[in-house]
């Protein structure tokens, strides 16, 4: 009864004329980088996280989300059609649905993605509203030790998950972890690693080095590329899958759904794991395996709905203990913060409106990118079309004139023009960029309940690991930090990322 109520109060919010406009164009922005190769939900989000300054906070949450799981659902159009991933999650589709495009059934696959991400959104929502009170319940028992051994476990997934080497991950995590030391100390007050500039004295603010990491760097490394796709965006014929191909694809879409609802909430990257692990189970329960890499339909079905489920999941430890599952939630705390509100389980009682709302939202979010996804996929494919050299010029003036909006200070550009050099010499030496932003975001949040937890137990360091909570957190990570050294688990991550790589 309870949770009529509170949604109820959330279709209260979310169906108000503001916050549909703005789901509305969180979704047409999402669908736009999720189409647009090279783009992706990290860059636009940090871009656009300025604007959420003179929004209202619900309104600012409902249109990031909306671009994030938007962009799953645009990624699909360019895997399929022109063997182009839009987006990182979308990697496993161009498999089957480009070569279900080469074999005149574009349309097919366009449906089957669009429909099955529909239907993993919807039920992974529902997961997220029934769920998250308990959690968030659970969440209140929490002190600052348990915090802290929950963020460590948060980082050490974030390592294990994340696609490419681990001791790149590891120094990318450590990295971050370091940059967020830099600024005035909150207990003693004493300026640290600010180097004399006054401008550090606040710390390195997450949006300019997001803007520099995943925005400058992805432009200098797409003017690289040469375009060498097939395309076939003249030729995607009828939008609607046959008995056969229908019949495919529905288990595949549970199957996917399930484990994306599963995975997705595990930090690092768990929208990205899904659609792997989606489509390897797929290709193993298979009775007709050889098809797989020449068409399926279970193979476009199962990884569209994973990723899509794994996007929307992600909002679990976001809502319900305040900590960033991957990038996008990550910024998504700092838009947060920004208007005051502090991340955690405390949002659900002290910002009902809010909570309830933005998981409303995301049912009107998905219903609206079925609409955009199938009936309008003709203005989609026809921004196929642009060149990126038009398009770059004008995604640098957004993202120069958003880091300016920040602070209105210059020193902000030259920062985010730093971090863009040297997010380009990362993706030049495969370091994923991830891991530092989630370094970054979690390590002041590390060190505020790491020194919290001591002045409680009078510097007892004991206090991690008498404490049963904290305890079992640190064993899981413990257990995660094994597993993932031997070496069949090692060789079996190492495969299941090679696509990705």
């Amino acid at each position: 009864m309870e949770l009529f109520e509170n949604l109820l109060l959330g279709f209260s919010v979310a169906l108000t004329l503001e916050n549909l406009a703005y789901c509305l164009l969180g979704c047409l922005l999402g669908t736009l980088i999720g189409v647009l190769p090279g783009i992706g939900p990290v860059p636009t989000i940090a871009m656009l996280l300025p604007i959420t300054y003179v929004l209202p906070p619900t309104a600012g949450l409902i249109m990031l989300a909306g671009i994030y799981y938007g962009a799953a659902y645009g990624g699909s159009t360019t895997a399929i059609l022109v063997a182009l991933p839009g987006e990182t999650s979308a990697v496993v589709t161009v498999i089957d649905g480009h070569q279900m495009a080469r074999n005149g059934r574009a349309g097919a696959a366009l449906a089957i993605a669009a429909l099955g991400s529909f239907f993993a959104g919807c039920v992974t929502t529902f997961l997220i509203a029934g769920f998250a009170p308990p959690l968030a319940e659970l969440a209140f028992k929490f002190g600052p030790a348990e915090y802290f051994s929950l963020m460590v476990l948060g980082l050490i997934g974030a390592v294990v998950l994340a696609s490419g080497s681990l001791p790149k991950a590891i120094c990318m995590i450590f990295l971050g972890l370091l940059l967020g030391m830099i600024g005035t100390d909150v207990n003693s007050g004493v300026a640290r690693y600010d180097f004399g500039i006054p401008e550090l004295q606040d710390g390195i603010d997450f949006a300019v080095v997001a803007m520099g990491v995943f925005g400058f760097a992805e432009i200098m490394t797409n003017l690289e590329l040469r375009d060498q796709r097939v395309d076939l965006t003249d030729k995607v014929g009828k939008l609607y899958p046959n008995k056969q191909e229908f019949s495919e694809a529905w288990p595949a879409v549970v199957r996917g759904t399930a484990i994306g609802s599963a995975l997705g909430i595990l930090p690092g990257g768990g929208a990205v794991l899904s659609s792997f692990a989606s489509y390897t189970l797929e290709k193993k329960i298979s009775k007709e395996p050889e098809r797989f890499g020449k068409g399926h339909p279970a193979g476009v079905a199962g990884p569209e709905s994973a990723n899509n489920s794994g996007s929307q999941a992600s909002f679990i430890p976001l809502l319900t203990l305040g900590i960033p599952g991957n990038a996008v939630t990550a910024l998504m705390i700092g838009a947060m913060t920004i208007h005051n509100i502090q991340p955690g389980p405390q949002v659900m009682s002290s910002h009902p409106e809010l909570f309830w709302g933005l998981i409303v939202s995301m049912w009107i979010g998905n219903l609206m990118l079925v609409v955009l996804n199938l009936p309008l996929i003709g203005l989609w494919v026809k921004l196929l079309t642009v060149p990126y050299r038009i398009l770059y010029p004008a995604i640098l003036v957004f993202c120069t004139i958003g880091v300016y909006s920040l602070n209105y200070n210059v020193f902000d550009i030259w920062m985010t023009a730093a971090f863009g050099l040297v997010g380009y010499l990362w993706v030049k030496l495969k370091c994923e960029g991830a891991p530092l932003l989630l370094g970054l975001v979690l390590g002041p949040m590390m060190e505020e309940n790491f020194r919290r937890a001591l002045l409680l137990a009078r510097g007892d360091f004991s206090t991690f690991v008498t404490r049963p909570l904290s305890l079992s957190l640190l064993i899981l990570a413990a257990i995660l930090v094994v597993l993932v050294a031997l070496p069949s688990v090692k060789q079996k991550r190492e495969e299941a990322f090679v696509e990705d790589s």
